[in-house]
């Protein structure tokens, strides 16, 4: 009876240290069917504004009531220096990342748009040491290992675009210098997606520099991701309807449309 309990005590230690990790890779699977569902929309003709709007839309909905009953103690005092934060923060995540990232999935393709990503912790513990909000030890380990793998982070990305461009195609193609229109006009796309998402990444890399510093003011994590999604979702709708003056293009039915929108505030892919 002894070893069963003992046994039962050690699996569960097991899992509660397994829980984080388990958490990381539901993440993953989570932001890689937003990926291919987000592709699928605009492949279908829905603008990349429209899409935005639309999952911040839902994203207020959903979390909104949330944040109106668990955080009504302790929620603090709206002031005019946090609104203009939480103003910046709907611009920088909802509206600059969020876009820039749509539309540099669409000249690239969905898998190299996820893989891209990768970069985000990379530009974000660079800003954080800009910031003073990290602080480097090159005597202890971990210092040495955040370094390391944000060199690794960089290279890798860099690859990655690399393996897409003239000179990977140059080595492909036996030395052949000549390359067709299409070719050229797809390497172009593919350099102007990859930039996209690195001004995508900066957005979101700033956004969590400026969300860290107002959760010191105002330290009520589910009022202000509320307050996130609704600026963001009142300045998306204008910038909407700057891009797009067709109406038709906001309508949506029990399609893909409003599964994309659903789906990307579910807990595994919401990014703020």
């Amino acid at each position: 009876m002894g070893d069963q309990t003992s046994s039962a005590s050690a699996l569960s230690d097991v899992l509660n240290k397994a829980k984080p990790y388990l958490a990381i890779i539901s993440l993953q699977f989570g932001y890689a069917g937003m990926y291919i569902l987000s592709t699928i929309c605009m492949k279908h003709g829905m603008s990349n504004f429209i899409l935005a709007t639309y999952r911040h839309v839902v994203a207020t909905i959903v979390i909104a009531p949330f944040a109106f009953v668990l955080e009504r103690k302790i929620r603090p005092k709206m002031t005019l220096p946090i609104f203009l934060r939480i103003v910046v923060l709907g611009f920088l995540e909802p509206v600059l990342d969020q876009n820039l990232y749509y539309l540099g999935m669409k000249f690239t393709t969905a898998t190299y748009s996820s893989a891209f990503v990768n970069m985000l912790p990379a530009v974000t513990f660079i800003m954080a040491m800009i910031f003073r909000l990290e602080k480097i030890n090159l005597k202890k380990i971990h210092s040495i290992a955040k370094v390391v793998g944000t060199a690794i982070t960089v290279g890798g990305a860099m690859v990655m675009t690399l393996y897409k461009g003239p000179i990977i195609d140059f080595v492909k193609s036996g030395g052949a210098t000549h390359h067709s229109t299409n070719t050229e006009s797809a390497d172009q796309h593919w350099v102007s997606g990859t930039i996209m998402l690195l001004g995508s990444i900066a957005g979101w890399s700033s956004f969590f520099i400026l969300q860290s510093f107002t959760l010191k003011k105002y330290p009520a994590e589910l009022s202000l991701t509320a307050w996130i999604c609704f600026m963001g979702t009142v300045q998306d709708a204008g910038l909407s309807f700057i891009m797009v003056r067709d109406l038709s293009a906001w309508k949506i039915g029990f399609d893909s449309r409003l599964l994309a929108a659903s789906y990307s505030v579910s807990p595994f892919s919401y990014q703020p």
